[in-house]
């Protein structure tokens, strides 16, 4: 069982300082996939760097321009391009001059109901930062070293911040305190999420900053625990495969009983991504590429538990 921690005190639209180095604003977009809403981090004093500006809400805005003032933001650096971290980059950047890092937003088209939004379906619309960030690549101020880290699988632009003075990592929505990541087909790929979250445990972090809701502290624990419910999931859809249920809609009504049926849509996307990674390992197969209409099958023999 996954630990979850969600008590959080806050004000939205106050900063409160959450460490030694790191202040969080929190927006005023609460919802089944953004919690209370989303956690603007500031780093340092006096040449600040923010990670995850947030929604496009003049609020918040005002918050983190309030929060920052006598202040010179001068890195606005993005974990990834949703809709709930990235779209206020660009005003706080006409406000203040500064660059924003991160990745691209990739091609791929969401499905209705996921919980990313739209994505950019052409090259003209798609959100590109000033700066793309490399992999282990070095961002410093006064007082502060971040790092990005490389953690796909909720997206496949996701970078996470290592704060080296805290051993500390801004994970985005790549792992969260409060509930489980969705991983969405075609964009989420749980392939690329097993291995990240394996990234992750190895650095031995001691404390992680999720986007949204409040830290995690225990982090060895969590992870696995994190990872273990991904492996009690596939052990779940191999058994509904055992059993005859061969699509996707087939085993959401099972899997998720007493869910909150508005998640039922994104559940689906996170089920298809495990058979997407199941198929992968041999697992199971379907015929053509697997999709949320598919009729899977299990190949004889099949069993879950060793890491991909």
């Amino acid at each position: 069982m996954i630990p979850f921690v969600r008590e959080m005190t806050f004000d939205y639209g106050c900063p409160d300082i959450v460490s030694p180095l790191i202040r969080r604003v929190v927006a005023n977009n609460p919802g089944p996939f953004t919690y209370l809403g989303t956690g603007t981090y500031i780093v340092g004093h006096g040449e600040v760097a923010v990670i995850d500006p947030g929604p496009l809400l003049d609020a918040h805005l005002d918050a983190l321009l309030a929060a920052t003032a006598g202040e010179r933001i001068g890195h606005i650096l993005l974990t990834h391009t949703h809709l709930d971290h990235a779209p206020l980059a660009r005003p706080l950047q006409s406000r203040t001059g500064a660059t924003i890092y991160g990745l691209e937003e990739p091609r791929h088209q969401a499905d209705e109901g996921d919980e990313n939004g739209r994505l950019a379906a052409d090259d003209a619309s798609r959100f590109r930062p000033d700066a793309t960030i490399s992999d282990g690549q070095v961002l410093s101020g006064p007082g502060w070293t971040l790092e990005a880290v490389f953690t796909p699988g909720h997206a496949s632009n996701h970078v996470a911040y290592a704060l080296h003075e805290e051993n500390a990592l801004f994970c985005g929505d790549h792992i969260m305190g409060w509930s489980t990541t969705v991983i969405s087909p075609p964009d989420g790929d749980m392939s690329q999420y097993y291995a990240s979250l394996d990234r992750v445990q190895a650095r031995e972090f001691d404390v992680l900053w999720p986007t949204h809701g409040p830290p995690i502290t225990e982090v060895a624990p969590f992870v696995e625990a994190y990872r273990n419910h991904r492996l009690a999931r596939e052990r779940q859809i191999l058994g509904e495969l055992g059993q005859g249920h061969a699509t996707v809609a087939d085993m959401i009504p099972r899997l998720y009983r007493g869910v909150d049926k508005r998640l039922h849509v994104a559940a689906a996307r996170s089920v298809l991504a495990h058979l997407i990674h199941l198929v992968r390992i041999g697992q199971v197969d379907c015929e053509g590429p697997p999709d949320l209409s598919s009729h899977f099958k299990l190949i004889s023999n099949s069993t879950i538990g060793a890491r991909p």
